[in-house]
């Protein structure tokens, strides 16, 4: 019988293919089957396919709109460069409109003696240098002719097509007449945006205020009031920078005996402001005005004036912008080459504010950056911030927008007062030792009142 039992046992394994159920072997093939036709799954919810879109069409509306953006953005630079002055008369009794036009008076009259200074001293020199062109063509041409290696210059020198040539700069000088144009509207239209901006200031700083929540309210004038002190150190940048290539080109100059000195320092000053281009736009007219003193005094000019710009554009930016915006020297120099590459002279002009504004932004909203560990101060800021929004929506209970937003704005220019003032804190002891770290001291108290 058990061998009967045992033959069985043996056809029925015989039998049993290796892919049956109860082989061991057919769990092993399922499994690996499941892993190899298993499908992964993305689920996209309403809200965040909304999302997605609102942000595609944000961007699209954003490039579409770039000239309009642009606009905007220099009627904000406009505006905190002028509001200095402006609350600096207010403070001395001065009525705000009054203010306001004094400001943009002052701006216009010196906007138009740098242009009547510079203009007439530019066109004179251009309508010199096409005078003295087939002489000084003539010149250099000989000068060419006396090496083998730059002979065929010289033949081509005294060949120039005049009739093509002329066609050529009549084309670029129409495009370069209509790009004006248009820049000098677009200037036009954000001076009077910020003209308009700063007159009807309280109105609209209501309705912004009005369409943000007041648990907000004390955080979104401290980031105001700091997009307003980046916008006034960037200026200030500016104008430091202007200054001094202004003044080493009038030294070097009158060094040189070159006329126009005046003018020409002053050119340059207004197109250092352009990045990457400005420098050329300075060197120029300086060369060309260099070439009645030889051509010594314009390779002089030339290699001292590069030597400047190399030296300004790698030491000086960094130093003055990094100091005034509080940024890193390597931020300044990556922010300047990521916005002249990604949008031309206007991101160049955009890219300092711009970051010192992210930089801002990120301290004022506590982002923890990926491996930043969060230290004592935030949780000490964040407390104290928790206490003045508390204090404000308690007395701001039934006041409308445009009273609300000026009690926010004083609460924190208050607040950044007692910031930037010495910590009295820390030179008065405890007599009992129990002080709590961050908890106000009478002398915090004596120094607030």
């Amino acid at each position: 019988m058990r061998s009967n039992h045992d033959a069985e046992e043996k056809n029925v394994k015989k039998e049993t293919p290796p892919g049956a159920a109860g082989d061991p072997g057919n769990t092993e093939l399922r499994q690996a089957a499941d892993k190899k036709t298993r499908a992964v799954r993305f689920e996209v919810s309403s809200t965040t396919l909304l999302q997605l879109i609102l942000v595609a069409a944000g961007l699209w509306l954003l490039i579409k709109l770039w000239p309009v953006f642009l606009v905007l953005v220099v009627a904000f630079l406009i505006v905190g460069t002028m509001s200095p002055a402006v609350s600096w008369m207010e403070a001395r009794r001065v009525r705000r409109g009054l203010a306001i036009g004094i400001v943009f008076t002052l701006l216009f009259v010196v906007a138009m003696l740098a242009a009547v200074l510079t203009i007439p001293t530019l066109v004179a020199q251009a309508s010199a240098l096409i005078e003295q062109e087939p002489a000084f063509r003539a010149r250099l041409a000989e000068h060419l002719d006396r090496s083998n290696l730059t002979a065929p210059v010289a033949v081509w020198l005294r060949h120039v097509k005049y009739d093509a040539l002329t066609n050529s700069i009549r084309d670029s000088a129409f495009a370069f007449s209509l790009r004006m144009f248009e820049a000098v509207a677009y200037g036009a239209s954000a001076i009077f945006l910020a003209l308009y901006i700063m007159i009807d200031r309280d109105r609209l700083r209501g309705g912004l205020f009005a369409v943000v929540p007041r648990s907000h309210h004390i955080r979104l004038a401290r980031v105001m009031m700091n997009l307003e002190t980046i916008v006034g150190a960037y200026i200030r940048g500016q104008l430091i920078t202007c200054l001094l290539i202004a003044i080493f080109s009038f030294v070097l100059l009158v060094a040189c005996r070159v006329p126009h000195a005046l003018a020409l320092a002053v050119f340059a000053g207004i197109a250092d402001v352009l990045p990457y281009i400005g420098a050329f736009l300075s060197i120029g007219p300086m060369v060309l005005a260099a070439l009645s003193r030889g051509p010594v005094v314009v390779a002089v000019i030339l290699l001292v004036m590069l030597a400047y710009e190399e030296f300004e554009s790698r030491v000086l930016v960094p130093r003055i912008y990094g100091k005034a915006l509080r940024l890193p020297s390597s931020v300044v120099l990556f922010a300047l080459l990521a916005g002249g590459t990604l949008m031309g002279i206007s991101g160049a002009l955009l890219a300092l504010p711009v970051a010192a504004m992210v930089m801002m932004l990120i301290e004022e909203l506590r982002v923890e950056l990926p491996g930043q560990q969060e230290q004592v101060a935030d949780v000490i800021q964040r407390a104290v911030d928790e206490r003045s929004e508390d204090e404000y929506e308690r007395r701001t209970e039934g006041v409308p927008a445009e009273q609300a937003a000026a009690i926010a704005v004083a609460m924190s220019d208050d607040r950044r007062k007692e910031d930037s003032s010495p910590p009295e804190a820390a030179k008065v002891p405890d007599p009992k030792g129990k002080q709590a770290a961050g908890t106000p001291t009478d002398a915090d108290k004596e120094g607030g009142k």
